[in-house]
């Protein structure tokens, strides 16, 4: 027997959460059997822990859509017994159980080794958040971004794609402008490294002008929205922006002029489905450079236990940087 956060519903439709112990017969049909020793808290967690259950479709359910641990077993040649795996994506913890749990059993086709430079700890610390600010950066360098160009903007930049964007950029000599709407986060952006902090308000609303000062020479956007369409028209001739999230909203209230006059690039970041090989070469560069000192300063501990209350607080945008769950604490 070991622990989970199983979330169930009731006949009436609503959901609740709970530390549970279950059976390794009740983990789902998989190649691989992982002892899991970390996790952590995304917003796409705070909708399955939540009220209704957001992404769930059958329940029982075990949520975490990330986690880090050592392979228990294994039917498949690519890994063994003692193996140090990550899981992100693939829809687990939403169609199928996750990581809020002592064990999980997934396809092998969905975990990767852990890369060398990375303790399981680390890699959580890292997650799905750090996994698609990676590939964030990734898009923008192979679209032409480069250091001495100008401010890189990252909007949202106190979340956990926020502050894994914050500290690489600024690790590989990028100017970095980071948007927050609470004031009090301004010093743990400067000590990831952000040179300036632009408030929320000053960028967060429409404007009739289709194109504003080029201001950016490149943005990590993981608001949507209005800051998303208003950012487009500050942009930078030729100037690209990834977007990897929609906290402030999925419609985009832009027009076509900044792509057709300045050749701006919207650039759609998936970390879900993304192919083996690129979750391998983002790993790596996640390995090599994320400093390590600022991924610790991101850092927020938790316990299963905790999970019900920080899926709320993820979901009001509560949530600092980036939290660890020791799944057997």
């Amino acid at each position: 027997m070991f622990n989970a956060l199983v979330v169930e519903k009731d006949d009436e439709g609503k959901t609740s959460a709970s530390v549970q112990q279950i059976g390794e017969d009740r983990l789902p049909e998989g190649e691989v059997t992982v002892a899991v020793e970390y996790s952590t808290v995304n917003y796409k967690d705070g909708l399955c822990i939540g009220p209704g259950g957001g992404l769930v479709r059958n329940y029982p359910h075990v949520p975490g859509i990330d986690f880090a641990g050592t392979v228990e077993a294994s039917d498949d040649d690519r890994y063994k017994p003692g193996d140090k795996v990550v899981l992100t994506g693939w829809r687990v913890g939403e169609a199928y159980w996750g990581g809020y749990s002592q064990k999980a059993r997934v396809k092998a086709d969905w975990l990767v080794p852990l890369p060398k430079g990375l303790d399981t700890r680390q890699a959580m610390a890292v997650g799905t958040a750090g996994f698609t600010a990676m590939l964030a950066v990734q898009a923008l360098e192979d679209h032409g971004m480069a250091p001495g160009q100008g401010e890189v903007l990252v909007t949202g930049a106190a979340g956990g794609v926020g502050s894994v964007a914050t500290a690489i950029l600024a690790n590989l000599g990028y100017e970095v402008a980071g948007v927050t709407g609470r004031p009090e986060t301004g010093d743990y952006l400067k000590g990831l490294g952000a040179t300036r902090i632009v408030p929320r308000e000053e960028i967060n609303e429409t404007v009739k002008r289709p194109l504003e000062t080029e201001t950016w020479a490149g943005c990590v956007d993981a608001v949507g929205g209005a800051m998303l369409a208003r950012v487009l028209g500050q942009m930078k001739y030729g100037a690209s922006v990834a977007a990897v999230g929609l906290a402030g909203g999925a419609a985009l209230p832009a027009t076509v002029i900044p792509f057709l006059l300045r050749g701006v690039n919207l650039l759609g970041i998936d970390s879900v489905m993304q192919p083996y090989d690129n979750r391998v070469r983002a790993w790596e560069r996640i390995a090599r450079d994320l400093p390590m000192d600022k991924l610790e300063a991101m850092v927020q501990p938790a316990t299963l236990g905790d999970l019900p209350q920080l899926g709320r607080d993820i979901l009001k945008g509560q949530v600092k940087g980036r939290v660890v769950v020791d799944v057997n604490a």
